[in-house]
């Protein structure tokens, strides 16, 4: 059986463009995050270079910043968004992006290797706000492992 990996998409709609002073100390610390998930336990792979014209594309709404990434499993991800260094900015969100009436962060399973692309994302986070944590798609506040979604009819 091929392994499943953990895959993840975030948006968030800043509060000003990026060179505006007040997203300054978000711009300054993205580097510092990504330094810290690339050698957080269980980190595979993260999105680089988005395709912006892709992503204004799909997501319709060319202001979003997004961020997908690729984890061993439910327990990297978590040790990394909450017990890691990453945790000083991200509780400083607030900040620099405004609250979103839907979800904006779902989580799902993937066939080891593959890279979700944005499409995936946007069916994910579609889905979870439509139906709700499923296995096809959940938070954190769902705990579905890879069995859970092998078994899921959507």
């Amino acid at each position: 059986m091929n392994t499943l990996h953990l895959a993840e998409v975030n948006i968030a709609k800043p509060l000003a463009p990026m060179d505006n002073p007040i997203m300054q100390d978000f711009v300054n610390n993205v580097d510092k995050m990504n330094a810290i998930a690339d050698a957080a336990d269980g980190f595979i792979w993260r999105l680089q270079d988005e395709d912006k014209d892709e992503a204004t594309a799909i997501f319709q709404d060319d202001s979003l910043i997004i961020n997908m990434s690729v984890w061993e499993n439910l327990e990297s991800l978590f040790n990394y968004t909450y017990n890691s260094g990453h945790i000083k900015v991200f509780k400083r969100k607030k900040e620099w992006f405004s609250k979103m009436k839907m979800m904006h962060m779902a989580f799902w399973y993937v066939p080891e290797g593959y890279e979700p692309t944005f499409q995936d994302a946007k069916n994910r986070l579609d889905y979870l706000n439509k139906h709700g944590d499923t296995p096809y798609a959940f938070s954190f506040k769902s705990k579905f492992t890879s069995t859970d979604a092998l078994n899921y009819k959507h």
